[in-house]
């Protein structure tokens, strides 16, 4: 199980044999990678800078990636998420999760993506093609989706 906050692209197949090397236990493995747009909406967009609060930052995704764990029997997880200043087509975010089964691994990656679109400690900045720029807020849709998962609904019986 591990968190990385970072300014380094990531290589997801390297992510995965690093992860998974070795293990015999895991049936199934389950990616997201998150990567910037072009647009906001109608918008053409230059670059997304990510900001953080180190230290805070790593604790609030190793509070989510522990939460994951309780609910799910993953034998493996791994987010990555990178900060600084990004490109269309640049990668942002990583998930993956491992499980014997596939229905743990699934459920597990999209509680992670939904904490991470709506909850994690991160802020983003959106420029556009003419110099201005703009913080980007939570969508209320991210947000439904997290609550979901509140008060164990959502969890699986194992």
């Amino acid at each position: 199980m591990a968190i990385r906050v970072d300014t380094a692209d990531f290589d997801i197949s390297a992510e995965i044999k690093s992860l998974t090397q070795g293990r015999t236990d895991i049936g199934a493995i389950v990616t997201f990678t998150g990567t910037v747009r072009g647009k906001a909406g109608d918008s053409p967009i230059t670059s997304m800078t990510l900001e953080h609060y180190p230290g805070m930052t790593e604790a609030e995704l190793a509070k989510v990636e522990a939460e994951a764990l309780a609910r799910w029997p993953l034998s493996a997880s791994l987010i990555v998420h990178r900060i600084g200043e990004l490109h269309p087509g640049d990668n942002i975010v990583l998930v993956i999760t491992a499980s014997a089964h596939r229905h743990a691994a699934f459920e597990a990656a999209e509680f992670l993506m939904d904490y991470l679109k709506s909850r994690a400690p991160f802020w983003k900045k959106e420029a556009r093609p003419d110099g201005t720029s703009d913080w980007v807020d939570a969508r209320e849709s991210d947000s439904a989706a997290l609550n979901r998962w509140q008060n164990n609904a959502g969890k699986p019986s194992r």
